[in-house]
């Protein structure tokens, strides 16, 4: 009989005698699970609105392949907490298998209804994620600060059809629409009793005012607003505030309170001061994180566009521009704007126009910036409308931001163009003087250009953040005219006898 010698390679011997070994073999859970953090905070929520999610990590630090016999919310079923584990959604889970040396993620997510509970308009909500039980048992806290609010939003028909404003026709005869309503006699006193969450266009109708008091909160979700109609007023009667709190400023913004939405530009629509609306006033308040901060129109008519007077207010963070005046009349005092996808301040087809004391400045960061922070027209670009710019005064303002030229002055020629800039700082390098010999551009003409001061830094606090104020050492230092200026400034400190240009009075930057 022929002997074989049968051989076999190495790496098959290795794979036949892996099989047989018990590797994958788990064993429970010892209660030395790791976690990325002990306790999950899930920020502030209005009630009955979706919280962003969190996670969190779960680590197996040993040497063993485990299994957790129980993940669970400690209150099961009834919890108002949502959790994934390893992408898997439920409150309970049995027998998690968790390898050596790795981890899993652990999503959470919450909608409350505070009128489940009987706290009042806040609730701290609270949860724990449990890891096994026993001896073994290991916990993660779940913490949600809910808050009550007054909702305001568009009705449904029978149909489910939802209450929509008609802003007009087009030249086909076809309806113009937006997702809005009419505010009642009811709803036009808004207080700082409760924030105030709105969806849609809340509309203020013709010959009504809504009035917003002092510390009054508005929270608008995605392409909402507040849309006055011809006639109508916005009264908005914010007040100083001595703490850090803005306890008495009125506060504009979008509804997602978690910290990454604090800066995030256009989360919803506007305020829109219609044709024809009137006796608009806007005192202390801060406008923030919309396309468009306020919107002014008209109707190619001067003695029809929206009129405005608007003191002590921040406008921040617009997707598009902070404040668009169309054949406008405006008024404006301690006034700042920064942080614009496009201008911050827009003066179109012409209008009546005086700013004292103002910080007009763009430091936009989100995306490529084309446009200056300040455009001032007396056209609409490619139309044939046209309408006279009565004035555009520019008193102790600061014009500035991170672009070479930062103001355009776009004259027809054909109707009246006046505008004057007085003891500002502005921001103007014409590098390759492409402005030179225009007449509008001539800085030695006084009757346009008197006491202003070019191109000298402002040395704002942190400009990237909306801190506009000021350093000692800046080129608005001193410059402003004691006889124009406004007597306190946008943090009601006195100006005193040699006040700065713009809205913030300098102060040492460097003493912190």
């Amino acid at each position: 009989m022929k002997k074989y010698l049968i051989i076999i390679p190495t790496v098959l011997i290795t794979i036949i005698f892996a099989s047989c070994r018990d590797d994958f073999a788990f064993s429970s859970s010892t209660g030395d699970l790791g976690f990325s953090q002990d306790t999950v905070f899930l920020d502030t929520v209005f009630t009955n609105i979706g919280s962003s999610t969190r996670t969190f990590k779960v680590y197996n630090n040993s040497s063993d392949d485990i299994v957790i016999p129980r993940v669970a919310l400690a209150q099961g079923d009834n919890s108002k907490y949502r959790l994934a584990v390893d992408g898997v959604p439920g409150r309970v889970f049995e027998n998690v298998e968790l390898l050596a040396k790795d981890s899993l993620f652990v999503f959470v997510e919450t909608t409350i209804d505070i009128n489940d509970f009987s706290s009042g308009d806040e609730f701290l909500y609270t949860d724990t994620v449990e890891f096994d039980n026993g001896p073994n048992l290991q916990k993660v806290e779940l913490v949600t600060l809910v808050q009550d609010a007054v909702f305001l939003f568009p009705a449904r028909d029978t149909q489910g059809v939802e209450e929509t404003l008609l802003l007009g026709t087009t030249e086909e005869g076809e309806e113009i629409r937006i997702s809005g309503f009419v505010l009642d006699d009811t709803e036009l006193n808004f207080t700082a009793a409760k924030p105030y969450v709105i969806y849609g266009f809340a509309a203020v109708p013709a010959n009504k005012t809504l009035t917003i008091d002092p510390g009054a909160r508005l929270h608008f979700h995605s392409q909402s607003g507040i849309i006055v109609a011809n006639e109508g007023s916005l009264q908005v009667n914010g007040l100083p505030s001595v703490t850090d709190d803005l306890e008495n400023e009125v506060i504009f913004e979008g509804d997602r309170l978690e910290p990454q939405y604090a800066d995030v530009a256009g989360q919803w629509g506007a305020i829109w001061l219609t044709a024809g609306s009137k006796n608009n006033i806007i005192n202390n308040a801060t406008i923030k994180n919309a396309s468009v901060g306020i919107i002014m129109d008209s109707v190619n008519n001067s003695s029809n566009g929206a009129t405005l007077k608007i003191n002590n207010t921040q406008i921040y963070n617009s997707s598009n521009s902070g404040l668009i005046g169309t054949t406008g009349h405006i008024e404006a005092e301690n006034l700042v704007i920064n942080n614009s996808g496009q201008s911050s301040l827009v003066l179109r087809l012409g209008g009546d126009y005086t700013f004292n004391n103002c910080t007009i400045a763009n430091y936009w960061n989100n995306s490529f910036r084309q446009d200056p922070t300040l455009f001032i027209s007396n056209v609409i670009p490619n139309t044939a409308f046209t309408e006279d710019l009565v004035q555009a005064t520019f008193t102790n303002c600061i014009i500035y931001g991170d672009r070479d030229i930062e103001f355009i002055l776009a004259d027809d020629s054909v109707s009246q163009f006046n505008f004057n800039f007085e003891n500002s700082l502005l921001k103007f390098n014409d590098r390759f003087d492409d402005f030179t010999g225009l007449a509008n551009y001539d800085f030695s003409n006084t009757a346009n250009y008197d006491l202003n001061v070019f191109n000298i830094d402002p040395i704002f606090n942190d400009e990237d953040n909306n801190l506009l104020e000021i350093d000692t050492t800046g080129g608005a230092n001193g410059i402003a005219n004691p006889s124009t200026s406004t007597v306190n400034d946008i943090l009601n400190n006195s100006r005193g006898s040699s006040p700065d240009a713009g809205a913030y009075e300098s102060r040492d930057l460097t003493a912190g």
